[in-house]
């Protein structure tokens, strides 16, 4: 018995420091959230929150998978300096709106009214991995809004077989449970979120980026109804895509060893697409990794070229 309650004891003491653990980090993540800079406009399809930082010609920045307004701006911030930077939380996410019958289709016409109150009639889009999709579709269904395209790491056509398992789901909507696997994933956590193969030697500021990029997502709750969008209707919208039509300069930023969303099909939607470059970085990994300077680059020297002229309709 005294054995017994010892054992009861330590175990109650380990649940007091954990619960402690996690009121502190929900606490600080609560707090970085309220840092980011915050507006709301209202669409045909709810509220749009969005940040609105920076000075210069006005780039929109859509945020991956357990994203929002605080993303785009972490995504992107560095690599884009000098411009204006629109980062819009996408449905479900943080302040904005979940419309019934929501797609990607539809996101992109919330962007379109988003530069409508603002008073922007075309800009530069950057997108990344799960905000491809939305981003995609303003392409496609304004390309007068768009003057460049740029998509990181993006959702393409054939990039994803199968759902995720509904257990997920369940997890996606708990901040607790969210941070217990943060907490005793370890170093795995780090390799499956930067999406690298298991050869990928991470550096020390390698590991300090994924572990900002993991504390970023929380809170989590905030975020889930986005989050289940875009693993169930989101990523596997993008099959259906005309990619033929896209009719704005395009550049496609990927890692050939991509362990989230594979090479082959961000290559097979380069030949599809009229005004494409293709930017590949041999290693990286979904997140590109030691890929900064490339990057930042290639994605600079783009934005510089004069968007093709497109014929008056």
């Amino acid at each position: 018995m005294k054995k017994t309650a010892v054992v009861l004891a330590a175990a109650g003491a380990a649940a007091a420091v954990t619960a402690r653990r996690f009121a502190r980090d929900d606490a600080e993540a609560h707090a970085r959230l309220r840092a980011v800079p915050r507006r709301v406009t209202t669409t045909s399809c709810g509220d749009l929150e969005y940040a609105d930082v920076g000075d210069g010609a006005p780039l929109l920045a859509v945020h991956g998978i357990f994203g929002g307004r605080d993303a785009g701006l972490l995504s992107f911030g560095d690599l884009v300096p000098d411009r204006r930077v629109l980062a819009p939380s996408r449905f479900g996410y943080l302040g904005s709106a979940m419309p019934d019958g929501a797609t990607p289709a539809l996101q992109a016409d919330a962007f379109a009214e988003l530069l409508d109150a603002l008073d922007i009639d075309a800009l530069d889009v950057v997108a990344f991995s799960a905000g491809s999709p939305s981003a995609l579709q303003l392409a496609l269904r304004h390309p007068e809004r768009v003057r460049h395209l740029v998509v990181m790491s993006g959702d393409w056509p054939g990039a994803f077989s199968k759902a995720p398992l509904p257990i997920e789901g369940v997890a996606y909507r708990s901040d607790l449970l969210m941070w217990l696997g943060k907490t005793l994933a370890g170093p795995a956590l780090l390799r499956l979120v930067a999406g690298i193969p298991k050869h990928f030697a991470l550096t020390e500021q390698d590991e300090t980026q994924v572990r900002s990029l993991i504390d970023s997502i929380f809170p989590v709750r905030e975020r889930s109804s986005g989050v289940i969008f875009d693993a169930y209707v989101g990523n596997p919208d993008v099959d259906t895509y005309p990619l033929e039509d896209l009719a704005v300069p395009t550049l496609i930023v990927h890692s050939r060893d991509d362990t989230l969303a594979s090479f082959a099909p961000a290559e097979k939607a380069a030949a599809r697409i009229p005004h494409v470059h293709l930017l590949a970085h041999d290693t990286g990994g979904h997140l590109m990794l030691g890929r900064d300077a490339a990057t930042r680059a290639g994605v600079a020297a783009f934005l510089a070229t004069e968007p093709t002229p497109r014929p008056s309709t």
